[in-house]
């Protein structure tokens, strides 16, 4: 079954009794491992529990198909129902797939988890089709959707955030969603324990304080040297962000959403609006730390440089996915080519 993006929610919290088995797939790996992990603990709760749960290996799914459905109709010992875990599956999974939803026996509940599949994908269509079987994609988090993490950590944690909080959360946050829980995790951590804290509100400072350590504020320092053509600065980060071990694909991310609000706000002004009503109606909105840097970085730019600037930073991205280039080379090339824009 394919379920509407809006249906997900409630099936990872209380999965259907109609669906025997699910595949969580998707280009975002943390959410992928995150929502798989909330479905198989409805069944069993501790996924360690050699008795209750079942780990399959892909490739000897490709050999030998019948042992998916031989582990869904097998009894544990100690009673209960059994969670059949196959973790990083492609093709090789389909044909064991589908001989067991054609002919479903036992009780455990099948959970698969893949990667990006693309929609022409047998594994993926199999699920969508089958009534007796979810496909639960993964994309990676946008603006409302970590909105919505970002209130539902500090609510968990008895915590509430300012709005411009948020709005830094917002750009500052990677698009893999574990990393994202973690980095707002050790920002409850850092709050206090409940009763002890001296506020329970979570200001600019404290996400700021936070979220700095996590080099998160090293690629949005890279971002901020290239839109505004500051090469001495961007070749610093640059090389300090890469050595500590942070992500080409990371950095190439976050300056292309910096790049799109850019965009955007211009195209606003193109219509009359002055730079301040402009950035006023970005969603999330600029926070007041970064509004004069990013009015001024508005006046370097028009609307269709920006957008030659987005064409440069997703081929940049997409490069580093299949040329087989050095990352970082990919990445610095992309970014002093757009500072060099912004400079002329």
């Amino acid at each position: 079954m394919k379920l509407s993006y809006r249906d997900i929610p409630a099936q990872v919290k209380k999965l259907s009794p109609q669906y025997q088995a699910v595949l969580v797939f998707g280009p975002d790996e943390g959410l992928v491992r995150e929502r798989a992990t909330l479905i198989a603990k409805q069944i069993v709760e501790d996924l360690q529990d050699p008795f209750l749960v079942a780990n399959l290996d892909p490739d000897q799914l490709k050999s030998e198909p019948g042992l998916l459905a031989d582990e869904a109709a097998a009894i544990s010992m100690m009673g209960g129902r059994r969670v059949i875990r196959v973790e990083g599956a492609a093709e090789n999974v389909k044909k064991a797939a589908e001989q067991f939803l054609d002919n479903p026996v036992g009780d455990g509940l099948i959970v698969v988890t893949a990667g990006n599949l693309k929609p022409s994908s047998g594994l993926r269509k199999l699920f969508e089709k089958a009534k007796n079987a979810a496909a639960i994609p993964c994309y990676e988090d946008n603006q409302a959707s970590l909105a919505d993490l970002i209130h539902d950590t500090m609510r968990e944690n008895g915590l509430t955030i300012e709005p411009d909080a948020v709005s830094f959360l917002q750009m500052n946050l990677g698009s893999d969603r574990l990393v994202s829980r973690s980095e707002l995790n050790k920002l409850a951590l850092y709050m206090g324990d409940p009763g002890k804290r001296e506020s329970d509100m979570v200001t600019m400072d404290d996400a700021a304080a936070c979220v700095g350590d996590s080099g998160a504020l090293s690629i949005d320092n890279i971002t901020s040297a290239t839109l505004s053509g500051d090469l001495k600065t961007l070749d610093d980060t640059l090389f300090k962000a890469f050595n500590r071990g942070e992500s080409a694909i990371a950095v190439l991310r976050s300056l292309l959403r910096k790049i799109q609000r850019m965009h955007l706000a211009r195209g606003y002004m193109d219509q009359g609006f002055s730079a301040d009503q402009a950035m006023g109606k970005l969603i999330p909105k600029v926070f007041a730390m970064e509004a004069r840097r990013f009015k001024a970085d508005l006046n370097k730019w028009t609307t269709g440089r920006l957008a030659s600037a987005m064409a440069i930073t997703s081929e940049a991205e997409q490069d580093c996915k299949t040329t087989g280039m050095p990352v970082e080379a990919i990445c610095a090339r992309a970014c002093l080519r757009i500072a060099n824009a912004a400079k002329r």
